[in-house]
C-alpha cells in the first residue's frame, strides 16, 4: 500500500483531480454544484485505472459498465438543468448507482471505492454528515468550515472574466491555499491525524481518463440515414468517433464543415469515424432531397443522418448548432464543443486535434 494522505495533501488531490476532469467549455457541463457537490462517483467510476484500483475481475467490470448505462444518459442531460434540479438528478443518480455498485464490488472494494471518493473531494470531504461524525467536529467547526468553503466558492465565481489562462489560475490555487490553511487552524491535530485513516494510500488521479458519460446511442425515431448507414455507436466500438450536430443552413455550421472533412481524411485510416447529424433548423433543412443535395455540394463523404424530429437533439440534450462531440474506443464521452471551432481567432480546431490524437493513441 502507498502512503498514507494527511491533512495538507487532501486539498492537492482533489485539485489534481479536477485538472483531469475537465477541458475549456466543458467545465460547467457536468461539474459541481453548489448543494450536491462534484459527482465524484459517477465520474470515477467508469475509468480503468480506478478499476485497477480497486482490483475488479472481467464480470466486474462488465456489471459496472450495466450499471453506468442505467444512469449515464440522465447524467449526461441533467448538465442543462437549473442548479437546483441538476444537484437533485446528481444526487439521485449517485444514489441509484451506489445501489447497484452494493451488489457488485465487495466489501473491501467499497471500502476502497469511499477512500477514493473522499480523496476526490479534497477539504470539501468535511461538509459530508458521515466524515463529520467520524471527526467528531463541533458545531462551531463546523460552521467555521462551511463559512469558509462558501467564501472560496464566491471568490472564485467572482474572478475577473478578463483574469484568463495562468492569471486565473494561479488567483485559483491561492484561493484554494488560504482556504486549506484555514482548515488547518479549524481541525484539532487528532482529528488531522484522522484523516489518514479515512483516505487511505494515495491514488494517482492523473491517470483517470474517462469522467464523462457513455455516448447516448442513435436513434431511428422519426430519423433517417442520407448516405452511410445505418450505423449504431455500438457497431464502432474500438473506434474513434466525431459526433457533430449541424444544419446546412447555419453558416457557423458551414464553417466547421472543413475540420469535419479534414479529420475524415487524415484519420479514417487510423481508427476515426464520422457522423454528421442534420438536425432541422428550417423547412429546408427538413427535405431529404436537400440534405443530400447540400451534403454533395459540401463534399461529405461521411455517414449523415437526417434527424428530422430532433429525436438525437434531445437525446443528446443539445442546445446549439454547431456542436461536435468526441467519442473514445470504449463508447465514453470524452470532449465536445459548442459553436465555431475557431470562433473569432480562436484555437478550437487545434485543441479538438489534439484530443483526437490522444484518442487515437489510447489502446484500451
Amino acid at each position: 500500500m502507498g502512503k498514507q494522505l494527511g491533512l495538507k495533501n487532501v486539498l492537492m488531490l482533489a485539485v489534481m483531480l479536477i485538472g483531469c476532469l475537465v477541458h475549456c467549455a466543458m467545465v460547467e457541463c457536468l461539474a459541481q454544484t453548489a448543494t450536491a457537490g462534484p459527482p465524484v462517483l459517477l465520474q470515477m467510476i467508469r475509468d480503468s485505472a480506478v478499476h485497477a484500483e480497486l482490483k475488479l475481475s472481467t464480470k466486474q467490470k462488465a456489471d459496472v459498465l450495466a450499471a453506468l448505462r442505467e444512469v449515464d444518459g440522465a447524467w449526461f442531460r441533467s448538465r442543462n438543468l437549473k442548479s437546483d434540479k441538476r444537484g437533485q438528478e446528481i444526487r439521485d443518480l449517485t444514489a441509484t448507482l451506489e445501489k447497484s455498485l452494493e451488489a457488485i464490488l465487495s466489501v473491501a472494494q467499497t471500502k476502497r471505492l469511499y477512500q477514493l471518493q473522499l480523496q476526490a473531494l479534497g477539504t470539501r470531504m468535511l461538509t459530508r454528515e458521515d466524515v463529520a461524525e467520524t471527526l467528531m467536529l463541533s458545531r462551531d467547526q463546523r460552521d467555521a468550515l462551511e463559512a469558509a468553503f462558501q467564501a472560496t466558492d464566491q471568490a472564485i465565481a467572482q474572478l475577473s472574466d478578463s483574469a484568463k489562462g495562468m492569471d486565473q489560475n494561479t488567483q485559483v490555487q491561492e484561493l484554494k491555499q488560504a482556504e486549506r490553511d484555514l482548515v488547518a487552524k479549524q481541525l484539532t491535530q487528532q482529528q488531522q491525524r484522522q484523516f489518514g485513516d479515512l483516505v487511505g494510500s494515495a491514488f494517482d488521479f492523473s491517470s483517470v481518463r474517462r469522467t464523462y458519460p457513455l455516448a447516448p446511442e442513435l436513434t431511428l425515431d422519426g430519423a433517417a440515414w442520407m448516405q452511410g448507414g445505418p450505423l449504431k455507436l455500438a457497431d464502432l466500438k474500438g473506434k474513434v468517433v466525431a459526433v457533430h450536430f449541424y444544419a446546412f443552413q447555419c453558416i457557423n455550421c458551414q464553417r466547421n464543415l472543413p475540420h469535419y472533412k479534414a479529420w475524415w481524411k487524415d484519420d479514417e485510416d487510423r481508427g476515426l469515424g464520422v457522423i454528421g447529424l442534420q438536425t432541422p433548423e428550417t423547412s429546408a433543412e427538413r427535405s431529404p432531397g436537400k440534405v443530400q443535395s447540400a451534403a454533395k455540394r459540401d463534399g461529405i463523404e461521411y455517414p449523415v443522418l437526417l434527424d428530422m424530429e430532433s429525436a438525437n437533439w434531445k437525446k443528446w440534450s443539445n442546445t446549439m448548432w454547431p456542436t461536435v462531440y468526441l467519442i473514445d474506443r470504449q463508447g465514453f464521452l470524452r470532449r465536445w464543443w459548442q459553436g465555431e471551432l475557431n470562433w473569432q481567432g480562436g484555437d478550437g480546431e487545434q485543441q479538438m486535434r489534439l484530443t483526437i490524437e490522444r484518442l487515437l493513441s489510447e489502446q484500451d
